[in-house]
C-alpha cells in the first residue's frame, strides 16, 4: 500500500466523518473583529480525497511529474496536507522547509534537493524570490495563501477546487520517495532523509500500536507539519487508524489547553521547550478538565517539571525517544505498564536496539553506550540521505542505524538517555556528558533552560560553558550557580563559566542550536 491508496480507502471507509479540524489562529489575531468561524475549517475523508484528486490535476498542469521533487514552505495549514498527499498520488516528491528559514538556509535545500516549485504564502514569498535568482531548478513559486482581504482574489483553496476531482491514477510503488526530510542541521549542515511511502505507514503503524489509537481518538497538533513529529506521529497514525486531527496554524502557549478542550482532543504531542512555555502560563484549573488521555513527548524535562505538569493538567505523559532516519519512536514508555519518563522508554514495533562502543561492539550491562537501531531501510529506517552516499553508508551499516545518541539500559529494560555522542566536551583528559551538566543547572529554581558547550582551551582540552536562561523575575549569580554545580557534580564536570542570556537560539521544534551558540562565543572571545 501507498500513501495514496490509503487515502482512498480511508474515504471509502469512513466517508462523511470529520478528519480534519483546522483552526487559523494567526488570522484570527489579525482579523479579531470578523466572524472568527470564517478562519475554522473542516475537512471529511472523502473531502480531503477529493480535494487531493483536484490538487493531482493541478500540480500536473504546473509541470510537476512523477519523480519530481516540490517545495512546501507552509505553516500549518489544510493545503500542506492536500498538495503532501497530492505530491504522493502523482509520484512526486514533497521538500518541506521551516517558513522562519533565511534565503541562504533555504535556497540550500532548494539547490540540494533540485526542487521544482515551490509553495508558499505571501508573507514569504520575499524569501523564496531571493532563492529564485540563484537557483536555476527552481521554476515556479506559486502562492498559496489560505485567506485573502479581497473576496476577488482568489484564494489557492479556490483555484484547486475548480480542477476536476476524478481520480488521478499512477501507479506508484511502496518503496518510491515520497518525501526528502532535511534534518535540522543542530550540529551540521542539514541532511535530506529520504522517505518512503512504506516508511510513512510504518511510523504511522508504530505509533498508533504503541498508543492503541482507534477511531474515537483525536490528535491534537500544534507542531510544524514540515517536521517529522507531526507527520509520521500525529497525521499518519491518525490516517492509519481513522481517527481525526485537530491542526492549529502555531503553537499558542496561552491558549493550548483551551484549544485543546474545545476541540475535544485526546492525544497530543510535544517537546519540552513548549511544554516548560506552558508550565510558565498563568495556573488555570479549568484545564485540567481535559480529554488527554497520553501526551507523547520528546527531550527531558526535570521531575519537578513533570510533577508540575500532573498536578496542574492532569495529562498523562509518556516520554519517547525517535528522530527523522527512524520514522517511527524506538523508544517509547508504555502505554501500559509503568511509565518511567525520565527514561526514553522500552523498545517499541519491530524496532531492535543495541548499545555499542567506538568499535561497535555491544557494551556489557549497565554500560553507555551509542544507540544503534536495527531496521530495514525503506520501511522502518530511512532509506538513506539524498545525494549523500557518504553519509548514508556512515549512519546506516547492515541495517544498523547509528544514531550519535548515547544511552544507558537499566536493569528493568529502560533506556536513559545520556547525550548526544558529539556533545561531549573533552576536559583535561575526561570526557564529560554536556547533557549531564545541564541536568544539574536545570534542578536550579532560578534556571529556565540551559546549553552546555565546550569551548577550546589552551591548557585543559576545552573549557565548560553554561549558557543560561532565568525565569522571568528570578535572578541568580554566576557564581552562586558554580557553586550549585559544585555541590552536585565531579570537580571536571563543573562549568568554568556561566553567561546569561534572554533566550538560546533553536530549532522549528525547540531543540537547541548549540553550534550557533559555540561560534558566537568563538567569534566573541576568540
Amino acid at each position: 500500500m501507498n500513501l495514496s491508496d490509503l487515502l482512498t480507502d480511508r474515504a471509502a471507509e469512513y466517508g462523511n466523518r470529520k478528519f480534519l479540524f483546522f483552526e487559523r489562529q494567526a488570522v484570527i489575531d489579525k482579523f479579531n473583529h470578523l466572524d472568527q468561524d470564517s478562519f475554522r475549517q473542516t475537512l471529511t475523508f472523502r473531502e480531503l480525497d477529493d480535494r487531493v484528486n483536484q490538487a493531482c490535476h493541478y500540480l500536473s498542469s504546473q509541470g510537476l511529474n512523477q519523480g519530481d521533487v516540490f517545495n512546501l514552505h507552509l505553516p500549518n495549514c489544510p493545503a500542506f496536507l492536500i498538495l503532501w498527499f497530492a505530491g504522493a498520488r502523482l509520484g512526486a516528491v514533497m521538500m518541506p522547509t521551516n517558513v522562519l528559514a533565511s534565503a541562504e538556509e533555504l535556497g540550500y535545500l532548494l539547490a540540494h534537493s533540485s526542487a521544482k516549485l515551490a509553495f508558499t504564502t505571501a508573507e514569504h514569498l520575499h524569501t523564496l524570490n531571493q532563492c529564485q535568482r540563484k537557483i536555476a531548478c527552481l521554476e515556479k513559486i506559486i502562492p498559496c495563501d489560505p485567506y485573502s482581504d479581497d473576496p476577488a482574489d482568489a484564494s489557492f483553496e479556490a483555484l484547486v477546487q475548480r480542477q476536476p476531482d476524478t481520480p488521478w491514477n499512477c501507479p506508484v510503488s511502496e518503496t518510491a520517495m515520497a518525501a526528502i526530510m532535511y534534518t535540522s542541521g543542530t550540529t551540521s549542515k542539514p541532511k535530506g532523509v529520504m522517505v518512503t511511502h512504506a516508511n510513512y505507514l510504518t511510523a504511522g503503524q508504530t505509533v498508533a500500536d504503541a498508543i492503541e489509537l482507534d477511531e474515537s481518538d483525536r490528535h491534537f497538533i500544534v507542531l510544524p507539519l514540515f517536521h517529522g513529529n507531526a507527520q509520521y506521529y500525529s497525521t499518519m497514525s491518525a490516517l492509519l487508524r481513522g481517527a481525526s486531527i485537530a491542526l492549529m496554524d502555531r503553537f499558542s502557549a496561552s491558549r493550548y489547553f483551551d484549544k485543546c478542550i474545545e476541540y475535544d482532543c485526546t492525544v497530543a504531542s510535544l517537546f519540552a521547550a513548549p511544554m516548560r512555555m506552558l508550565l510558565a502560563q498563568p495556573e488555570n484549573p479549568a484545564h485540567r478538565d481535559n480529554s488527554l488521555r497520553i501526551v507523547m513527548y520528546a527531550q527531558n524535562l526535570t521531575a519537578q517539571q513533570m510533577h508540575e505538569w500532573q498536578q496542574r493538567f492532569k495529562a498523562p505523559l509518556s516520554q519517547l525517544w525517535g528522530m527523522t532516519e527512524t520514522m517511527g519512536p524506538p523508544l517509547m514508555n508504555p502505554l501500559r505498564g509503568e511509565r518511567r519518563n525520565w527514561t526514553l522508554g522500552k523498545p517499541t514495533g519491530d524496532y531492535e536496539i543495541a548499545l555499542v562502543d567506538e568499535t561497535g561492539k555491544t557494551v556489557e550491562f549497565g554500560q553507555e553506550g551509542e544507540i544503534t537501531v536495527k531496521g530495514i531501510p525503506g520501511k522502518t529506517l530511512m532509506a538513506g540521505y539524498f545525494r549523500n552516499p557518504e553519509a548514508t553508508d556512515n549512519t546506516l551499516r547492515d541495517c544498523w542505524l547509528h544514531t550519535g545518541d548515547n544511552a544507558i539500559q537499566d536493569e528493568d529494560g529502560y533506556y536513559r538517555f545520556v547525550d548526544r555522542k558529539k556533545d561531549m566536551i573533552k576536559r583535561s583528559g575526561e570526557h564529560v556528558a554536556a547533557g549531564e551538566v545541564e541536568a544539574v543547572i536545570l534542578q536550579h529554581p532560578a534556571v529556565f533552560e540551559c546549553a552546555v558547550i565546550g569551548l577550546p582551551d589552551e591548557l585543559r582540552d576545552e573549557s565548560i560553558v553554561g549558557v543560561v536562561v532565568l525565569h522571568q523575575g528570578r535572578h541568580v549569580s554566576d557564581t552562586d550557580l558554580i557553586e550549585f554545580c559544585a555541590g552536585k557534580l565531579a570537580k571536571f564536570r563543573i562549568p568554568q563559566q556561566i553567561i546569561f542570556e534572554e533566550s538560546l537560539p533553536k530549532t522549528s521544534v525547540g531543540k537547541i542550536q548549540k553550534h550557533l551558540i559555540r561560534n558566537a562565543l568563538i567569534a566573541l572571545h576568540g
